[in-house]
Parts: structure tokens; sequence; C-alpha cells
């Protein structure tokens, strides 16, 4: 089923897109600096936190952002819920830049980052590590979807030679998008099999044997938030009308696998005997009941019929969803995490600042690519 995207069109070259390449072009100096005088000189890392802000956010947060088109994929593939296809060009997009931009940062958190070809070197390899599957499976990923995004690229080419290659990708798209689930639900169940291994020290209101069906859970969920909470946030910038009737049923089915996750996670807890964790009153107990509270106020707006057919409410629904599962994998990673005595961890401020910046390159990527090509869905005028 075909249905018509156009591009934005205007001006590529706006004060945003100049705010962001100012905040991108510090990033970079300071990007410089590190691989010249290491990472001592630009993190507050340390061999009792050896992953911070760049991990944390780039990569774990980051793909879980970029997990839009993995979650439109299982919708509208595997449902087969086809009326949402109108959506899966912009998801796709997100997933693009999400995973590539977190697949470069980790070469910002390598200490011997010339050695990083060695991943892909199979003597090098250690083929019993979670971190290796992960790392495989993310740079694997992310050339799948540049494959899956390259016809949208090559549609506004009249070359033949690009539509040739156009034509052939889409015959392979079945594979394609097949090859582009599996690969997300390995590693980002596996980004929690990554803190199985920590034990102890992580704190018992996260630490579980089901880290990685909780991983994989708000993964999904974030991948429909995102797609929500995008396609809102470019009505209002384009001035384009609202996509209201189909991200209104996104958000009620994103709604439902909240309501799985949060089911299963306090199931868990009581099983194990943690819940007194929860009023403790300390940084942990509070950081786990804010978390939560951000996941609850996501299910109860997604849930109601009346909410989710205002625009406003599912972009608020979908927010405090993108906020829950950011902070779920923060608490998981660095905030429920204790590397013992006299280990402290807090962003550099020029970690914070590469990080914005590798946010700004993605912003400014995507905005060139919906106003260029056609990702967006046609507006028809009356």
């Amino acid at each position: 089923m075909e249905h018509a995207h156009e591009p934005v069109g205007g001006n590529i070259i706006t004060k945003p897109f100049l705010f962001l390449a100012e905040l991108a072009l510090v990033a970079f100096i300071l990007i410089i600096y590190r691989y010249i005088y290491g990472l001592g000189a630009v993190t507050n890392l340390s061999d009792g936190y050896p992953w911070g802000l760049w991990i944390t956010y780039d990569v774990l947060v980051g793909t879980a952002l970029g997990c839009g088109g993995y979650a439109m994929a299982l919708l509208v593939y595997i449902l087969n819920r086809w009326q949402y296809h109108p959506l899966v060009r912009s998801a796709v997009l997100t997933s693009v830049f999400g995973y590539t931009l977190a697949g470069a940062a980790i070469f910002l958190d390598i200490g011997r980052y010339w050695n990083g070809y060695h991943l892909f070197l199979p003597w090098y390899v250690n083929f019993n590590s979670v971190l290796v599957e992960v790392a495989l499976c993310i740079s694997a990923y992310v050339v799948v979807l540049w494959i899956e995004l390259a016809p949208t690229i090559l549609e506004g080419s009249s070359h033949p030679r690009a539509q040739a290659i156009r034509e052939r990708l889409e015959r392979w798209l079945p594979v394609i998008v097949a090859v582009g689930i599996l690969l997300p639900t390995m590693h980002q169940s596996s980004l929690g099999t990554l803190m199985i291994i920590a034990g102890y020290k992580l704190s018992p209101l996260w630490q579980t044997g089901f880290l990685p069906l909780f991983f994989l859970l708000s993964a999904i969920t974030m991948g429909f938030a995102v797609t929500i909470f995008e396609s809102i946030l470019s009505s209002l910038a384009f001035k384009r009308p609202f996509e209201t009737p189909l991200i209104a049923e996104i958000g009620l089915t994103m709604a439902w696998i909240i309501g799985v996750y949060l089911v299963l996670r306090f199931a868990d807890l009581a099983w194990r005997g943690y819940l007194g964790l929860i009023f403790q009153g300390n940084l942990t107990s509070k950081m786990f009941i804010l978390e939560n509270l951000f996941y609850l106020a996501a299910f109860l707006l997604m849930i109601s019929p009346a909410l989710r057919q205002r625009a406003q409410w599912l972009f608020v629904g979908s927010a405090a969803m993108l906020l829950a599962g950011a902070l779920y994998r923060f608490n998981a990673f660095l905030i429920g995490y204790s590397a013992g005595p006299g280990w402290r961890y807090f962003p550099a401020l020029s970690e914070i600042i590469i990080t914005l910046g590798i946010i700004a390159v993605e912003l400014m990527a995507y905005l060139y690519i919906v106003k260029k090509y056609a990702v967006l869905t046609k507006v028809e005028h009356l």
C-alpha cells in the first residue's frame, strides 16, 4: 500500500539551524581535544565509573529514542496494521540518526579507539561477551537503517541509475525489514543483560533477571512515544495539520504495553521482597518513584479515549513516556549503580557539551532531510 509523501521545503539555513551549528562546532572542538589529550582531559570517568554520560545517554537512551522505526515495523509489518504506514518513513529517519550517532558516540568512549576495528575481526572477538553482541548488532542495524532510508533519498533523484537502485532495494525490503526487526530485539534486551553482570553493585530496585525483558519493553514504548512526539513537533514546526487519528491509536497501543510493563515490574519487586526499598527516602528510592510516576502519567494519558484525541495531551503523554524510559536507563546504569566506597561520578561540563553537540547534529540532519526529501506525509490542500 503506497502513501503520498512530500518534502517540507523552505530554507535550510535558519536561525535555529545556525544555533545548532554553533553548538555542534563547540562540541567538535572538544571532541578533537578529547582525541588529542585522552578521556581524562574532558571527562570525569574513573576506574569505578568507566561508563558515564556518553554511554548512558548517547547509547542507551539514544538507541531507545531511535526505536521509532523498530516499533512501527512491528506494528505495520508484523501485526499488519497498514493504516499506520504513512508514519513509517519519519520513524525510520529518527531511527537512522538515533542509531548512527549512538554508534559514533561509542568511539568517543573507547580509550584505545585506534583498535576499534578489532570488533569486526573474528580472531579478536570474544563471542561469549554480551557487549560484543550489542556492538555488532548496533553496527549492523545502522547499515540496515540506511538501506531502509535509501529508497526515500533516491526517490528524489531523476537519474535512471538511482531509480534502478531504488527499485532493487524495494524488492528486497521484506528481508531488510525482517533483519531490522531482529537486530533491535537482540541488542535492546542485551543492554539489560549488561547490568545483570553488575550483581550487587546495582540497587535491587533495578537489578533483576527480568532486566532484558524490561529494557526491550521500554525500548518499544519509547519507539512509539518518539513517533508521536516527532509527529506533533513536526506539525507545529512546519505548520502542518496534526495526525491525531493515527497517533492516538499508536498511543493506545503504547499504553497497553506500559500497563504490562508496570504490572511485571512491581510484581517482580514484590516476589523478590524489595517493595520496601521504594519508601526508604534516599536518592535511589526517589528516582525510582519519579521514573514510575512518568510511566504512570503516560499510561493514564494514553489509555483515556478523551485525552488521547487531543494533540496537546498526546504530546504530554509521549514526553512523559520518553522521560520515563530515559530515567529508567539512567537509573539502571548510573544512579542505581554503586561502584563502592570512595567512587563518585558526575559528568564534566565538556561531557555535557559534547552530548548536546551530538543532539544538535541529529536535529540539523533531520531538518535538512525533511526539507529536501519526501519523508513526511503529503498535506492535501483544498
